[in-house]
């Protein structure tokens, strides 16, 4: 909202996105920006902006209430459900989940992000994921497990030194009494999970909940039978992946080589 009445005070003063910025100090790309909503105003972006732009105190009013989170606006449902759950399950095939990276880990995801983000974006996605962390060790503890195909553990996002450090944490992470991380061997002549990652919550009143996401977005699943297929699916996949114990080894054997 704060973008549209940003947006709407400019165009009525007939400037341009680049002309805006010129005049308040800022580039064309931040301006569009944060008419877009996916980064907030910085510095003395509000009050030059309502100055330049006439807007008689308006922006600085909404700004003064301007609230922003820097996860995407698809995935902030998901993880305010997230945060109450009492369960969680989550099988991933391409790279570790983000509620077992490292700041390092998740800031070499970010940096592959296409279109490319800004430095101070990337910082700032870091620092929301890493705030996600505390459900790992909230009270009262909710039961935790992720299966894990083995290339995410051995894909070098970010360089040897930062796949050793996330494989260490992940190792810390699976200490956990509430947690349970299992390796899907990637010489099984069978695989529940082909058609690709999910995450499966029982929520904060026990009601059953899943969260797909693909290339361009994600949707929940609430609804029988398909709820019920990926919870099935998600059994059988815990069991044809080693065991937490077994499959701690083969990190530590990962690792290892790092």
């Amino acid at each position: 909202m704060f973008g549209a009445l940003l947006r709407f005070h400019r165009e009525r003063s007939g400037l341009s996105q680049e002309a805006l910025g010129a005049k308040i100090g800022f580039s064309k790309s931040q301006v569009a920006m944060v008419e877009r909503g996916a980064r907030p105003p910085k510095g003395d972006f509000v009050p030059r902006a309502d100055e330049v732009l006439g807007a008689q105190g308006a922006l600085l009013a909404a700004g003064a209430a301007l609230r922003f989170s820097h996860l995407p606006a698809w995935f902030r449902v998901f993880a305010e459900e997230e945060a109450k759950a009492s369960a969680l399950h989550w099988y991933e095939n391409h790279l570790v989940p983000g509620l077992l990276q490292t700041a390092a880990y998740a800031r070499a995801v970010f940096n592959c992000h296409c279109p490319p983000l800004e430095d101070d974006e990337i910082e700032a996605r870091v620092v929301a994921r890493m705030e996600r962390h505390t459900l790992l060790k909230r009270r009262p503890a909710p039961v935790i497990s992720f299966v894990l195909e083995l290339i995410t553990l051995t894909r070098p996002l970010g360089g040897r030194a930062v796949l050793k450090g996330q494989l260490d944490h992940v190792l810390q992470v699976g200490r956990h009494r509430n947690v349970e991380i299992q390796v899907m061997p990637p010489d099984r002549e069978t695989h529940a999970a082909l058609n690709g990652p999910m995450i499966l919550l029982d929520t904060d009143e026990r009601r059953q909940l899943a969260y797909i996401e693909g290339q361009n977005g994600s949707y929940f699943v609430d609804e029988q039978p398909a709820l019920g297929d990926l919870f099935a699916r998600y059994g059988i996949l815990r069991a044809q992946a080693l065991s937490p114990e077994d499959s701690a080894e083969l990190i530590e054997q990962v690792a290892a080589t790092l």
